[in-house]
């Protein structure tokens, strides 16, 4: 099979965001634990986990297409004390990573096997941005205090 260049640019973009919003979903977890958000806590260190299983699944597909896999040097992101707060921003990732991977499964789509694991991680982020969505919803109708109550 030839190279497709741009799906394994797209892979790596990949293993290369991923891998930190794992990272900064697991300094999220702790955050949220240290203040008591016990079950925000918990779903964020599963999610983390959730995602490096993402990223292992992208790495063996560039090896598999003969790529190469790289450590690339990763962008700060921020870190929130604020759960509302970091919603909104996570929700906006989950948004702005949708649009991106739109583009990258329909690149894949002769590549069965990169379109599968693609369109499953797709799906797997779109439900995250519902999750988010929700929260937000939620926190207009119940009120901050009322919502920060449901995560002890």
């Amino acid at each position: 099979m030839a190279k497709n260049e741009k799906l394994l640019a797209g892979l790596q973009l990949i293993v290369t965001n991923l891998s930190q919003q794992a990272d900064g979903h697991a300094i999220q977890s702790k955050i949220f634990e240290a203040q008591g958000l016990t079950k925000l806590a918990e779903k964020y260190a599963e999610h983390a986990e959730e995602e490096r299983g993402w990223v292992d699944k992208c790495i063996t597909r560039i090896l598999d297409l003969g790529g190469e896999v790289k450590n690339e040097a990763k962008e700060a992101a921020p870190v929130y004390t604020d759960a509302v707060e970091w919603i909104k921003y996570d929700l906006q990732v989950s948004i702005d990573g949708l649009a991106y991977l739109a583009t990258l499964v329909e690149e894949a789509r002769t590549d069965y096997t990169t379109f599968d694991i693609l369109k499953e991680y797709y799906q797997d982020e779109e439900e995250d941005m519902y999750w988010g969505e929700q929260q937000l919803e939620l926190i207009e109708k119940i009120g901050t205090v009322n919502w920060y109550m449901t995560l002890i």
